[in-house]
């Protein structure tokens, strides 16, 4: 269950971020993407597991950074911004994978077979740190005034200029603590099968925007849908063995849940407006 509630409980919270800030974090499947795919180049390059994690979530953050710094010099539509960002992700991975390795499939080595951590270990020290981020960014968003401002600025970012804060730099913060977290989401889910695969993350990045709206945008309401979502994905899997109904239907639970839950939550919104 926490195995499976990992890398959505990363990806969820850095979609939180967004949504707090006041844009909706579309990229977030995008740099799921590239945290699994440069956790691979770093892991077999280094041979560190530390290492790989670290490096990795450094470098998706600074592509976040710099992708909010272009939506902000730019003016450019921060949904339509993150749509490319994802494409350009899958296109990035796939070309970088084909220069580096000869191969645009799936990317194994055998320094995996070598790492001196056990599979256990390894989602021991991922369980760790999503408390401390959790614990953290309940902290920074609740009892700080950075977090007061960041939520300002989602609220109404012309009333939060007026009082002479930049909504904009709090809106580039929250893209990189998101890219950050997103590419640690990534590591997650690379690190469990030992291997890069395309595609492997699998719409995660979807469905943690649906639990930033189950969670009523909260940081331990999003944890919490987190793990409602992975039950649906380990019952999913759970259930091949034992029914009948296709397998792909199985699999698709999750997303289907996350589209009804954000329907519904879009529904309810609009009511109250």
């Amino acid at each position: 269950m926490l195995d499976s509630a990992l890398p959505l409980l990363f990806a969820s919270l850095g979609a939180l971020w967004t949504e707090l800030a006041g844009s909706l974090g579309i990229f977030i499947e995008g740099f799921m993407s590239l945290g699994s795919f440069f956790t691979y180049c770093f892991m077999v390059k280094t041979g560190s597991v530390f290492a790989s994690r670290l490096l990795s979530a450094l470098v998706c953050a600074a592509l976040g950074f710099l992708s909010a710094a272009f939506v902000q010099a730019s003016k450019a539509n921060p949904f339509i911004t993150g749509l490319a960002l994802n494409l350009a992700a899958d296109g990035l991975t796939n070309t970088l994978s084909q220069i580096w390795f000869g191969a645009k499939g799936v990317l194994r080595n055998k320094v995996f077979f070598e790492i001196p951590e056990s599979a256990a270990s390894i989602q021991t020290s991922f369980a760790i740190a999503a408390a401390l981020c959790f614990v953290l960014s309940a902290f920074l968003v609740y009892c700080t005034r950075f977090g007061l401002r960041l939520r300002a600025s989602g609220l109404s970012a012309s009333t939060a200029e007026e009082r002479g804060i930049s909504a904009a730099r709090y809106q580039m913060a929250a893209w990189t603590i998101a890219a950050m977290l997103a590419g640690v989401g990534g590591s997650c889910l690379m690190l469990r099968v030992g291997a890069y695969t395309p595609g492997g993350v699998s719409g995660r990045g979807w469905i943690a925007l649906a639990a930033v709206y189950l969670g009523f945008r909260t940081v331990w309401g999003v944890g919490a849908a987190a793990f409602v979502f992975a039950l649906v994905e380990r019952a999913g899997v759970t259930a091949q063995s034992v029914s009948d109904l296709p397998p792909t239907i199985l699999l698709g639970a999750p997303s289907a849940l996350a589209l009804v839950f954000y329907t519904v939550s879009c529904a309810a919104r609009g009511k109250k407006q």
